[in-house]
């Protein structure tokens, strides 16, 4: 059964005439019947009682009209519908991203939001390692990394240039330091991250190559809860900027530079490589590029795969 023999059939008992149903179709009558016959061989049921030539239907055909004008009707709302998500007037836009990765994606939101109002955002939260595999698993269209996945079935762009901040507390002796190097870093006691990350590799390597201890002596499971930690005055830490940067305007935290840890971070948005996206995600990258370009800095949109 088609949709196009239920646009017939109505027809014919709307018009309650085979000859004036082929009219209004445009058809030929014979093509019209031919389309009846078919569909009540189909149904296994006459839908029309031929005896007395005036388009009465049988009871088999009143209950399939009024299930012909549901499917029709359901087919009008789907046109809607998919009319809706092409102007994005309705859809959603599903984003994995972790405590860090979401800094960046709050102004973008905010303007996403401001533009395209009708679309639901849920951003979910994902440790960075699990982003790749919900991508392929259809969990998410979107994914938010502080880092180039390995996956080269994964598009990349680059949104946005953070770098690696060395805090401390107002109260600390390097607080008033235009710049530390990582030698004196040796005494100190580090608030870490218990999360594995390529950075933190980094910053073990970085103070191996340069013969200096590093002491974690504390490990806390959020860049929030660390934050906290070092502006009660318990030790020094090692952070994204973004996360950060409202802490150091409020006086909260203090940042030092050290030129052995100058380490910039890339956030990318990463999501399937030859995956369709949806129109909400494709109008997202476009809210994407152009917040980068009226804002200049930190913001940006290169596309690396």
């Amino acid at each position: 059964m088609e949709l196009a023999q239920l646009e017939t059939f109505l027809a014919v008992a709307e018009e309650r005439s085979f000859s004036r149903a082929a009219k209004r179709l445009r058809r030929t009558q014979p093509a019209v019947s031919q389309v009846v016959r078919k569909l009540e061989s189909e149904m296994g049921e006459l839908l029309f009682d031929r005896s007395l030539r005036d388009g009465t239907l049988t009871d088999a055909g009143r209950l399939l009209q009024e299930y012909a004008h549901e499917l029709l009707n359901l087919r009008k709302e789907a046109q809607a519908s998919l009319k809706e998500l092409r102007q994005l007037q309705k859809g959603q836009l599903t984003v994995a991203a972790n405590e860090y990765t979401i800094l960046y994606l709050l102004p973008v939101l905010d303007e996403f939001r401001r533009v395209h109002p009708g679309i639901r955002v849920a951003v979910q939260r994902s440790l960075a390692s699990e982003v790749a595999k919900r991508l392929h698993e259809h969990e998410v269209e979107l994914g938010v990394l502080s880092f180039q996945p390995e996956d080269a079935q994964l598009c990349c762009v680059v949104v946005y240039r953070d770098e690696l901040a060395f805090v401390v507390p107002p109260s600390h002796p390097l607080a008033g330091s235009r710049e530390v190097r990582i030698r004196q870093l040796g005494a100190e006691n580090f608030v870490a991250h218990n999360v594995p990350s390529p950075y933190r590799a980094r910053v073990i390597a970085a103070f191996q190559r340069h013969k200096t201890p590093l002491h974690m002596d504390v490990e806390l499971p959020t860049i929030e809860a660390i934050k906290k930690f070092v502006a009660m005055g318990n030790g020094v830490a090692l952070v994204p900027r973004l996360c950060v940067e409202q802490e150091v305007l409020r006086g909260d935290l203090v940042m030092v530079p050290v030129r052995e840890l100058a380490f910039e971070r890339k956030l990318r948005v990463v999501y399937r490589k030859g995956g369709a996206l949806s129109h909400a995600a494709q109008a997202f990258l476009k809210i994407a590029e152009a917040f980068s370009a009226t804002h200049e800095g930190a913001y940006l949109y290169q596309r690396e795969r």
